[in-house]
């Protein structure tokens, strides 16, 4: 009966609760549908139901889960490709290098490399010569053999183009992946060659501030800033790469210093090389003449021969010595380039130039003394300046007597273009000596603390004297009107097969201005330069080098915000003013 009453429920042909005989319907009782088997079939099915959906509604939020994993958090390879090319990744991504005001100097780009799985590859040799017809140096026969190998990952090409990569997508070969790298940039060229160096093909730092900090550029995000101005360092190209063509010289090498901390605005050493293929470069574009390179530079050493015998109370600027005749002392004899075969005072032997008078000088002051006073201005150890390039100077073996005459005018002892500018920095900086740097120090950084070489009235004694060169001597032409520009001329014969040779000239001039307050230091050398017309044959220092100075100063004092001034103002002529014997005051602004 109860089974008869289920299926005429379920069929609904008849309502099993309405009594026989009867129209009315007969309503059940609450506890009779509560307890009935109708009623957990109900609940069954609805239970089902409910834990189909959960299940259902899983599945799908892992799918969706795993779609976004794929598509923003993880790289675009085949998973279990992806596994295999991050075990084997090169890291290549380095932190930019900028110039002191935020220039970018060398960044890295993004670029594509080609991997491949040999185990998914289905043809190599058919593969090969797809990716060969794409890469038109490539040779199949070699990327077939490496398609060969018994490994999950081998590497194909380098710094894909953009368009060789889309290439080779296109040709949709199962197990040939693209892995992200970086190559390494360079805007501006050739500009900063040597001081920024170059990266071998993984990135890895080889010369330059690349290499000096390889470490700080892999590992950190953040830029590099150097104490180099993009603007300043194209001002000192450009005049040393015109005044290479004019006087036919084989190289050179320009260095811009600030005088009150010793950074470094620009470094230019000549000939120089691309970055970015530097592998073509020969070892002489990719020598750094200005920190590498050591040379004889002549009668610059004159500022520190003067300003060692000031400091020491040897002299005073009214003293003097005779000139009259060369000196001969064993087998060397010491003569005068413009000999004024008279007694000279100690400006004029600055002036002039006299070889004689400050070999005479230097003996006077004593070796002892002399290594001592060149010690602390640097030039007797490799300069400490943020780079591996650096030269270490050529002293002599024994320090005689003369010795001691032949350094006095820069023979004898070899030094590079940035010792020595730091070391003229110093002198005219107060007497205070600021280590050369490349490395720009927060806005907010404590001043580095300098030592003292020589005292404040030497050093001003000297600015004197440097402006007295430029206004009166050997150094005329690098004046520029308005900008109080001093220096000093340098020039040495080359050692050649271990004699000097006269016609091969290291010619060379170190200029400052204003130099009634230095602010910027100037080095300009020049490599061999040949005399023509225009400097009635002659390549010395102030007539091939001298030019570069006045080049950079003039086109540099807008840059950095300096106005020309007033020579002839009183003020300037009672700074500058220097007394000659036997004649009226000259003054060194004229």
């Amino acid at each position: 009966m109860i089974g008869k009453i289920r299926q005429q429920l379920i069929l609904g042909t008849r309502n099993p609760f309405r009594a026989p005989g009867r129209r009315r319907p007969c309503v059940p009782s609450k506890k009779l549908i509560a307890d009935g088997p109708v009623r957990e079939a109900i609940e069954t099915g609805r239970t089902r139901l409910f834990i189909t959906g959960a299940v259902l509604m899983l599945a799908f939020g892992c799918i969706g889960l795993r779609l976004v994993d794929l598509t923003i958090f993880r790289s675009v390879e085949e998973p279990r490709v992806g596994r295999i090319v991050q075990s084997e990744r090169i890291e290549t991504e380095r932190a930019d290098i900028v110039d002191r005001n935020g220039t970018i100097l060398a960044t890295g780009l993004p670029t594509a490399s080609l991997v491949a799985d040999p185990k998914m590859v289905i043809d190599p040799d058919e593969a090969a010569q797809l990716v060969a017809s794409v890469l038109p140096d490539a040779n199949a026969s070699d990327i077939a053999r490496r398609l060969r190998m018994d490994r999950r990952f081998v590497l194909l090409r380098r710094k894909l183009t953009p368009n060789q990569q889309w290439n080779i997508h296109r040709l949709g070969i199962p197990g040939l992946n693209f892995q992200r790298e970086e190559t390494r940039s360079f805007p501006h060229g050739r500009l900063f060659s040597h001081v920024l160096g170059f990266t071998d093909v993984d990135n890895h730092g080889l010369t330059g501030i690349e290499k000096s900090f390889d470490g700080r550029l892999r590992d950190e995000r953040e830029a590099l800033r150097l104490t180099l101005d993009v603007r300043l360092q194209h001002i000192m190209h450009t005049a040393l790469s015109d005044a290479i063509d004019e006087y036919d010289a084989i190289g050179g090498a320009g260095v811009i210093l600030d005088i009150r901390s010793g950074e470094v605005l620009s470094l230019v050493s000549l000939p120089d090389f691309e970055p970015s293929q530097a592998g073509d470069a020969s070892e002489e574009q990719r020598r750094n003449r200005a920190t590498l390179g050591v040379y004889e530079l002549g009668s610059a050493f004159k500022i520190f021969t003067t300003a060692m015998a000031l400091d020491a109370g040897v002299v005073t600027m009214d003293d003097g010595y005779d000139a009259t005749k060369p000196i001969r002392i064993s087998r060397f004899t010491i003569r005068d380039f413009h000999a004024k075969k008279r007694w000279l005072s100690v400006p004029e032997i600055f002036m002039y130039s006299s070889n004689i008078g400050a070999a005479k000088m230097a003996v006077d002051v004593g070796a002892e003394t002399q290594r001592d006073y060149l010690g602390k201005l640097g030039l007797l150890k490799p300069s400490p300046i943020e780079l591996p390039e650096v030269g270490s100077p050529l002293l002599p073996r024994r320090w005689q007597t003369i010795s001691t005459m032949t350094v006095s005018f820069g023979h004898g002892i070899a030094v590079s273009p940035v010792q020595l500018a730091s070391a003229v920095s110093a002198v005219l900086n107060e007497g205070v000596y600021y280590p050369p740097t490349l490395i720009k120090r927060s806005d907010d950084a404590p001043k580095p603390m300098g030592q003292r070489v020589v005292s404040k009235q030497t050093s001003h004694d000297l600015r004197r004297l440097l402006r007295l060169v430029v206004a009166e001597g050997t150094g005329g032409r690098a004046a520029v009107k308005g900008f109080l520009v001093g220096g000093k001329t340098g020039s040495a014969e080359k050692q050649v097969n271990g004699r000097y040779k006269r016609s091969s000239l290291i010619s060379s001039f170190v200029g400052a201005f204003p130099m009634n307050d230095p602010k910027y230091l100037v080095l300009a050398i020049l490599d061999e330069p040949k005399g023509n017309k225009s400097t009635h044959g002659f390549a010395t220092g102030g007539w091939v080098a001298a030019p570069v100075v006045r080049q950079v100063v003039k086109r540099m004092g807008p840059i950095v915000g300096m106005a020309p001034v007033d020579e002839t103002s009183p003020e300037i002529q009672e700074t500058l003013t220097v007394t000659l014997p036997s004649e009226e005051p000259k003054l060194a602004s004229f």
